[in-house]
């Protein structure tokens, strides 16, 4: 739905470097809920202010999620590429699917992967290492790190990693279009399928297999498979986004480097670093749309049933309702509650996950390579135009 948007409606989707463009601070001071002017009478809303976000992310009934919204409203879309899993899915489905999900990604079944993901880290810093420079600390650092580590959390071999890694991003790159999305989500779902056919057979000790083990009987091959596909998806593209991003911001405020790399502040400088950055980033530009069941009222703007809800997560968390000067990035910032990982029933279920790889990987980063810079000057790093999931395209720095 979202890639069918003119050019003069995806301002929420671009930005200048790490900042969304000026147009969406805008939008927030003046309409924090405004209308989207499109053809054919298309009744698209952006929510740009937090406690609207909030709002509208927090409310189960009078919005629907479910894929089977876009069948027709995107070209070529069917039911049949219906990814399934958490994002695309409403109450009762969503509700018996994250009820199964949520025990595998609590604290303490998530700490049995630390010193997988510690490891995964290390080698790759050695990899890096031992390359030639410039090295692109986006192919050597950002992509295999939150690869190696789902794919370890799943139980399956990642010998196929590098296509899930294509498939991710090209679901979330506007400029291959509806078809080319839905293409990347037909073939990722074929993969996964296989995948689940042998778990079945033989159910190993990852996610794949416990799920197998415990819930085979409820879960249907698809659904199994779209869990698994959230989990590629949601997981890799973001938290790579993330790892690239954040060392670019480390590169710019060299202070927080250094108090990461003397150990100051314990976990504590980290974890700080961490949540600031989540939300100064907002990788995940905006979440799922919401489609209205009925007529209802958000932030004094009347929305109609049948109407289409898009909430900018990325200017939700610059708003200044979440504290001062929120335009700007500060290590130090006591964590305030952003919507990086979205809000309510559909926040994302793998942000934990995602917080333990962001806070092993940049403190070892920093201790590792204390002189690394940019190999190209700033303006020319290849940034994403127009993408649901900010990022680059590539990130070439020197080590040494």
């Amino acid at each position: 739905m979202i890639s069918l948007l003119p050019d003069h409606a995806l301002f929420p989707l671009r930005r200048v470097g790490l900042d969304p463009v000026g147009e969406l601070g805008h939008r927030r001071a003046q309409e924090p809920v405004s209308k989207i002017k499109l053809p054919l009478g298309v009744g698209v809303w952006l929510v740009t202010g937090y406690r609207e976000a909030k709002a509208v992310l927090s409310k189960v009934d009078g919005f629907s999620n479910d894929f089977a919204n876009l069948v027709g409203k995107a070209a070529g879309a069917s039911a049949e590429e219906n990814p399934g899993g958490l994002g695309f899915s409403d109450p009762p489905v969503h509700t018996r699917l994250r009820r199964i999900l949520t025990p595998e990604f609590t604290m303490r079944r998530l700490n049995r992967l630390g010193p997988r993901i510690e490891a995964i880290v290390a080698d790759q810093l050695d990899a890096m290492a031992d390359a030639p420079e410039p090295v692109d600390l986006w192919q050597s650092f950002a992509l295999p790190i939150p690869s190696l580590t789902i794919c370890e959390l799943l139980g399956v071999s990642y010998e196929d990693r590098a296509d899930f890694q294509r498939l991710s991003t090209a679901r979330f790159d506007l400029f291959g279009g509806a078809n080319a999305s839905l293409g990347a989500i037909s073939e990722s779902l074929t993969q996964l399928l296989e995948i689940v056919k042998h778990q079945r057979e033989s159910p190993g000790d990852g996610l794949f297999g416990m799920l197998i083990k415990e819930h085979g009987h409820e879960l249907t091959d698809r659904e199994l498979a779209g869990i698994a596909d959230g989990l590629l998806t949601g997981g890799l593209e973001t938290t790579a986004s993330m790892l690239a991003l954040g060392a670019m911001v480390l590169l710019r405020h060299p202070e927080a480097a250094e108090r990461m790399r003397r150990g100051d502040g314990g976990e504590d400088t980290v974890n700080r670093f961490v949540e600031e950055l989540l939300r100064y980033l907002t990788v995940v530009q905006v979440a799922f749309p919401r489609f209205a069941t009925e007529d209802m009222e958000i932030g004094g703007v009347t929305i109609s049933a049948g109407d289409v809800v898009v909430v900018s997560l990325s200017g939700a968390n610059r708003d200044g309702a979440l504290g001062d000067d929120m335009e700007h990035f500060d290590a130090t910032r006591e964590p305030t509650s952003h919507l990086a990982f979205g809000y309510g029933i559909h926040r994302c279920i793998g942000a934990e996950l995602a917080r333990m790889e962001l806070r092993i990987a940049y403190p070892a980063l920093v201790r590792r390579f204390p002189n690394m810079r940019l190999a190209v000057p700033a303006e020319a790093v290849p940034f994403r135009p127009t993408s649901i999931v900010y990022g680059v395209d590539s990130l070439p720095v020197l080590l040494t």
